[in-house]
């Protein structure tokens, strides 16, 4: 059954709601990118990545509706499966032109919406979508979270300083910077554990945070070196999607 959050973003996209379109492709465009330069292996620029991205946004928009996470597709599989088909159109049109003649656009497969076996994942691609999740849920955190609490948090778990380092620098005791500290670990497994729901529609995806040391559920007496975890995890995301962005960033900019 799908969660009443993920088929109510699926209601937002089928609506055409501008938010909502601008929300999936700020969250998962440069790992679409960063996926159609690899399957590109050089033969397409970094102009070409750029139209087939916004082209795959384009043809999103026009399969949405007949889309049926029923059917027990994985949500990053659709958005694989579009790009595959832009690239291939591409790749198609190219040859066409080499040969003098034209080609019309091939219609989209939708065997894709099948279930899964697991066979043809890209484990790479498929870890990119989910750090993409982490990373929109750090981001929401970052703008509802109090400046001073998420800046403890920044400076904690992103930076690696000592709670100690840490509370001499903000003029605070180490209990207290420990506390706010925990606050702002609540607020982003609720976040994370929110973009999750929007974005996943089989239990597998669901069942992802926990396998990335990510446990959003902890007993009402969580152990320590379960947060420790959770930090860490979170820690080793944040600075690969900030690489990602980076090389993303400095592609669109050619």
């Amino acid at each position: 059954m799908l969660m009443q959050v993920t088929t109510s973003f699926i209601v937002r996209l089928r609506a055409n709601e501008e938010a909502a379109w601008f929300e999936l492709w700020e969250v998962f465009g440069p790992v679409i990118r960063a996926q159609l330069t690899k399957w590109g292996r050089g033969r397409i620029g970094v102009e070409t990545v750029r139209d087939l991205s916004q082209e795959t946004l384009a043809a999103l928009t026009t399969s949405i509706d007949r889309y049926d996470p029923a059917r027990g597709a994985r949500f990053s599989t659709w958005l694989l499966a579009i790009a595959k088909h832009v690239l291939g159109d591409e790749m198609d049109r190219r040859m066409a032109l080499k040969r003098g003649g034209g080609k019309a656009n091939a219609a989209l497969d939708e065997t894709w919406m099948a279930a899964c076996d697991g066979r043809s994942v890209d484990r790479a691609y498929e870890e990119g979508v989910f750090r993409s999740k982490v990373e929109a849920a750090i981001r929401m955190v970052e703008r509802e979270a109090d400046f001073t609490d998420f800046s403890i948090y920044r400076m904690r778990v992103f930076d690696g300083r000592s709670g100690k380092d840490v509370a001499a620098a903000l003029g605070l005791s180490e209990p207290t910077v420990s506390r706010r500290l925990t606050r702002v670990r609540e607020l982003l497994r609720a976040k994370l554990a929110e973009v999750i729901a929007t974005y996943s529609f089989t239990e597998e995806e669901r069942s992802e945070a926990a396998q990335n040391g990510l446990e959003l559920n902890p007993n009402a007496n969580p152990d320590k070196a379960d947060d420790a975890l959770f930090d860490e995890a979170i820690a080793d995301i944040y600075h690969r999607q900030l690489e990602l962005r980076r090389q993303d960033e400095q592609a669109l900019m050619g």
